[in-house]
């Protein structure tokens, strides 16, 4: 076994075992998984075959009902789901090409499907760590057929724009005669800095795809939602892309549960986030980006190599039993950076608590 396996394999025992968690969340074994999905109601019915009725079907209605859109699709991933909705609006208007962030999902973490397998060509209107401006879109020279946003926008730090920038962005795609497909994976999250219901914010695009693991808590699976021809063309292409799987309920159900139980306290992880990140801002050296993160996820950058930090997080996590932040990554000269996500379990946390704790990880660093 190697060093790093060996980490690996330390970190994940202790996470199973940690009381309390600022930073994720304790993953369930297999048995409480088990347990959990089989105290839902409604479970003495058929299961889905090849992703027709049953729970898969009622968890496309609820989601297309939360998002305001005619009909939605499960898929196994989010990647094929992408794929199909670029295919999709790149067919409606003739229009290969598919206008979206250097930073986003799609360029960076699909292994460039969506030039791979669909033949569609990326135009970047930016390269800054924000979402691109009207100005840009027009600036590029050239038609488009497509534009995807990425909401938020993960890589450079869960970024998100101003309602008015997203609404202008929208209008000049359509102005351009462009269709618009929104990354949505963690949409959940946004209704607080938007100060909107997600179907409001749905509207805007003619495709939005949602993740039911990031933030939600499920097992796996997305959705991708929008009107009856999209929808018709997602079930014809996820048959031709292998997501027809025979029997999907497992995640479906674990989708359902998340919608029932988590995503009912999003807004709280954004609100209460915000009275905890001064105390993060607060630990010596630190940086946070965005500095007014709009959600409850952002990059934390503290002083010191990587690998002293991730020590002494695995140090609180074995000795006290606290999962502080993890996987920091060396990302500049002096400093490293993690995610930090304050989801259900850092509600339990106070300001003063976080800072406490903070400055003890810092002193364990500093020793390592």
């Amino acid at each position: 076994m190697t060093d790093d396996q060996s980490e690996f394999q330390r970190r994940r025992a202790a996470r199973m075992t940690c009381k309390r968690f600022l930073s994720a969340d304790r993953v369930p074994s297999i048995r409480e998984r088990l347990a959990q999905l089989s105290a839902m109601d409604g479970l003495d019915t058929c299961p889905d075959f090849y992703g027709n009725d049953g729970p898969v079907r009622q968890l496309e209605e609820r989601t297309a009902a939360l998002l305001g859109k005619e009909d939605a699709v499960f898929f196994p991933t989010g990647t094929m789901a992408q794929q199909v909705a670029l295919r999709h609006h790149a067919e409606r208007t003739g229009n290969t090409a598919v206008v979206l962030h250097p930073l986003s999902h799609i360029e960076r973490h699909e292994r460039h499907a969506y030039t791979q397998l669909t033949g569609l060509r990326g135009l970047w209107p930016t390269t800054a760590q924000r979402q691109p401006t009207p100005e840009e879109l027009a600036a590029l020279g050239e038609p488009f057929g497509t534009l995807t946003v990425e909401l938020p926008l993960r890589d450079p730090g869960y970024l998100l724009p101003s309602w008015d920038e997203l609404t202008a962005l929208v209008a000049a795609a359509r102005e351009a005669g462009a269709r618009v497909h929104f990354d949505g994976a963690r949409l959940w999250n946004t209704t607080v800095h938007f100060d909107k219901r997600l179907d409001e914010i749905a509207a805007l695009a003619d495709s939005v795809y949602v993740s039911y693991y990031k933030d939600l808590g499920g097992l796996s699976g997305a959705a991708l939602a929008g009107d009856a021809a999209l929808t018709a063309h997602a079930r014809t292409w996820r048959h031709r892309y292998g997501g027809q799987i025979f029997q999907q309920w497992p995640a479906a159900l674990a989708a359902l549960h998340g919608l029932d139980t988590v995503l009912p306290r999003a807004a709280d992880h954004t609100r209460h986030a915000a009275t905890l990140v001064p105390a993060l801002a607060s630990l010596p050296g630190a940086r946070l980006y965005p500095e007014v993160p709009p959600t409850h996820e952002f990059q934390l950058w503290l002083p010191g190599p990587a690998e002293a930090l991730n020590a002494a997080h695995l140090a609180l996590a074995e000795e006290e039993g606290l999962w502080f932040i993890s996987h920091w990554e060396d990302a500049a000269p002096g400093l490293a950076m993690a995610e930090v996500s304050l989801g259900e379990p850092a509600l339990g946390w106070t300001a003063a608590e976080v800072r406490e704790v903070g400055l003890r990880f810092l002193e364990l660093a500093a020793r390592a």
